[in-house]
C-alpha cells in the first residue's frame, strides 16, 4: 500500500512537494534534489512526518 508523504526543503524548511511511496519496499526516509520556489534553486528535500 502506498502512503502519502511530504517533502520539505533542507535550507528554508518549507514543505513544497506531496508524493507517495511504498513503505514496505522503502522503509527509510526519502532524500532527493528538487527545485524550491522559495529559495529559487535546486536543494535537497527530505521526507517529513
Amino acid at each position: 500500500m502506498r502512503t502519502r508523504i511530504t517533502l520539505s526543503c533542507t535550507e528554508c524548511k518549507q514543505r513544497n512537494y506531496n508524493t507517495t511511496k511504498d513503505k514496505k519496499a522503502h522503509p527509510e526516509r526519502i532524500e532527493t534534489k528538487k527545485y524550491c520556489r522559495f529559495c529559487r534553486k535546486h536543494t535537497m528535500h527530505k521526507e517529513t512526518k
